[in-house]
């Protein structure tokens, strides 16, 4: 059993190490951002609704977030464990993700912080914006997503530190690496 939550900045890895991660403990890998997305494709009530919400500019309120991840969450596959990428991004959500939790008899076994030094990441996004053609992914726009990303999620890696959960691994090297790192700080939250 295993219930993780994966956060970093934008460009840290976290989707491939959260593929890897889920693969390798046999739990589902939960994307906010795939849920949307995958609603807004299958044009669902909840989709057309997050599509109107994006394209007037807006943030997906707290309240359609939370009521899609304990939806989720509630799914067979999420028994044996979960591991969240995406979420929770404001304290609202935490102490909505703490509620879902209690209310299922369960808690989190770890918070995990990819951490990159932010010159580090800015390369990344400016080669990966290169490779696939994302234009908009200018250095001034990353660096603007990496100073929002710490003024929101600094405040959650404290709760969650405070709380004895937050595992932060050093991002930073090549995918097979980091893989090992974060798989040996977790063998030893495991035990």
């Amino acid at each position: 059993m295993m219930r993780l939550i994966i956060f970093g900045p934008p460009g840290a890895g976290k989707g491939t190490q959260a593929s890897r991660i889920a693969a390798r403990y046999g739990i589902p890998a939960i994307s906010t951002g795939d849920i949307f997305r995958a609603n807004i494709k299958n044009e669902t009530p909840l989709g057309l609704q997050v599509k109107e919400i994006l394209a007037a500019g807006g943030y997906v309120s707290d309240d359609i977030t939370n009521a899609i991840v304990a939806d989720r969450l509630a799914q067979e596959d999420c028994v044996p464990g979960f591991l969240l990428d995406g979420y929770p991004r404001t304290s609202d959500q935490v102490y909505a993700l703490d509620t879902v939790l209690a209310e299922r008899g369960g808690e989190l076994d770890a918070v995990l912080e990819l951490t990159v030094d932010e010159d580090e990441v800015v390369g990344r996004l400016l080669r990966r914006a290169q490779t696939e053609g994302r234009a908009d992914d200018t250095e001034e726009v990353i660096r603007e997503r990496l100073a929002i990303y710490r003024r929101e999620t600094a405040p959650l890696a404290a709760i969650y530190l405070e709380r004895g959960l937050l595992v932060q691994v050093d991002g930073e090297g090549e995918i097979d690496e980091v893989s090992e790192r974060i798989g040996a700080a977790l063998d030893t939250r495991q035990h």
